[in-house]
């Protein structure tokens, strides 16, 4: 196991060792989708991330129990105070179908956008509403240990005494209690059932027209939206396990009340490492459907909106995320997505080359230590809070060596087959195993690419003989051609390369 590992701790707001608790084994709960609509591009980027962070970690040895959950019940719009719906119940109104009618369709439309971006399953996903149960027990713990009350059949978690008595709340998102306390709630559906006004709902009273509803010890109806994560995580990675992620704005009120929930019930915090995404921009402002500023994948896909000039394989997509760390804002434009197309092609025609490269080098020499110093860094990187950008950098210095030893610039004079090898077999690993990029030309396929670089071969001849020729025009058709369907010729000292725009 890597005792290198550094993971930043939203908690202690620095980078700390990883020390799991349990040694080779890692415990990571991760919030996952709530299933009333297509899912968003920003959502698909904190999942994204968090799918590199389950592959490095199980490419560094460890067992990895990933648990991403499924929201199908609970998630209000606004808040109980102001009469929320469930997000499920009013979308199963508005298409007139039953509320898990809508959660199973959503879910799969989910599952098929993930798929499209080559994320990995995560190792359970559960559903709130498989864990009723779970939920109405842990209110009954929280109840029991005094850091809940009822009133009118729902049951609020008591902020200001958890706050007072374990000095914790608000540690995570550096929100402070008595601003909650002052902020001004007036004309709230059910203020007048609160204690204080920074009490939240962990069981909710039903309205006779509340669509979702189970019965419980103090009313028919539902959990509050922070308590499934809660008991979900607890039941499948203990009271206390090594990760908890999410995107940035889950970390208020979301993470802040599972960490109050969970100290309520069994007297200790749930996770010893938080983990935050950040947000995605779209050409500088924060998404807004009612401003026009936003994109679904689909579109991003397709080309079929105004905030772009084409559209974009999954596989570039993917490849402009990982250009920003997990924990920064990113930027979505066009320009930036031609870059990340033009940057994503370089590193597969660079992988193509590597595997069929014959190996041409001698005794260990200078070249040899500096391709080990290469392969070194990149794991130092990714060890460095999963520091994706760095690490391509670092492949892409690679890259320019790798196109240097083809086109015959670059001797491999001083490389050893060994250090040849672990360079082809860490640029593959990082490639489509860590990074889980797929290539979307060759589908990976040495053969693929020999034919393709066969026939490359035979066109460069035949420009060449038209040249000698001094057919000036049937070359430059040549080349125009070749340009239309993305491939370029680079003419130069050593001869004629090919490779793609």
């Amino acid at each position: 196991m890597n005792s290198a590992l550094k993971i930043y701790n939203s908690l202690s707001k620095e980078k700390e060792v990883f020390q799991p608790i349990l040694p080779g084994r890692v415990g990571m709960y991760v919030c996952g989708p709530t299933v009333y609509s297509n899912v968003h591009l920003g959502n698909c980027r904190t999942f994204v991330s968090f799918d590199i962070i389950y592959r490095y970690l199980q490419f560094l040895g460890y067992k990895v129990r990933y648990v991403r959950n499924v929201t199908d019940v609970g998630h209000l719009e606004g808040d109980v105070d102001t009469g929320g719906e469930d997000k499920l119940g009013k979308r199963a109104r508005l298409e007139q179908l039953e509320p898990m009618e809508i959660a199973h369709k959503y879910t799969v439309g989910f599952h098929d956008m993930m798929r499209i971006f080559n994320v990995l399953p995560p190792s359970l996903e559960p559903r709130a509403t498989g864990h009723i149960p779970e939920q109405i027990e842990m209110v009954q713990q929280i109840l029991e240990n005094g850091y809940a009350y009822e009133a009118n059949g729902s049951v609020y978690f008591d902020t200001l005494k958890f706050a007072e008595k374990s000095g914790i709340y608000g540690a995570l998102s550096g929100r402070k209690i008595e601003d909650l306390i002052s902020e001004s709630r007036d004309n709230l559906k059910k203020q007048d059932e609160k204690r204080n006004s920074a009490d939240f709902a962990i069981w909710i009273k039903a309205d006779p027209e509340h669509l979702m509803r189970w019965n419980s010890p103090w009313s028919v109806g539902f959990p509050g939206w922070h308590l499934e994560c809660s008991a979900m995580s607890t039941k499948y990675l203990g009271k206390t396990f090594d990760i908890h992620g999410g995107g940035n704005d889950l970390k208020f009120p979301h993470h802040e009340n599972e960490v109050a929930q969970n100290y309520g019930a069994c007297g200790c915090t749930p996770a010893k490492t938080w983990m935050h995404g950040n947000m995605l921009l779209l050409n500088g402002k924060k998404m807004s459907k009612s401003d026009g500023n936003s994109i679904m994948p689909e579109e991003l896909f397709t080309g079929n909106s105004p905030h772009i000039t084409k559209g974009y394989s999954p596989m570039a997509v993917r490849f402009f995320m990982l250009q920003t760390h997990y924990r920064s804002t990113l930027d979505l434009t066009d320009d930036a997505l031609q870059a990340a197309e033009k940057g994503y092609r370089r590193l597969m025609e660079a992988h193509a080359t590597l595997q069929v490269l014959p190996f041409s080098g001698g005794a260990t020499g200078a070249q040899d230590q500096e391709v080990k110093e290469w392969i070194s860094s990149v794991h130092e990187e990714m060890d460095d809070d999963f520091n994706t950008p760095k690490a391509l950098a670092r492949l892409f210095e690679i890259v320019s060596r790798v196109n240097s030893w083809k086109g015959g610039q670059v001797s491999m004079e001083g490389l050893s087959e060994a250090t040849f090898n672990e360079l082809k077999t860490t640029f593959h690993t990082f490639l489509f195993d860590i990074f889980g990029l797929q290539d979307e030309v060759a589908a990976g396929s040495d053969d693929s690419f020999k034919t393709i670089d066969g026939l490359m071969h035979l066109i460069i001849d035949m420009r060449a003989d038209v040249r000698a020729r001094k057919d000036w025009s049937a070359a430059d058709k040549i080349r125009d051609t070749l340009k239309s369907v993305g491939i370029v010729l680079k003419d130069g000292k050593e001869g004629t390369e090919w490779g793609k725009e």
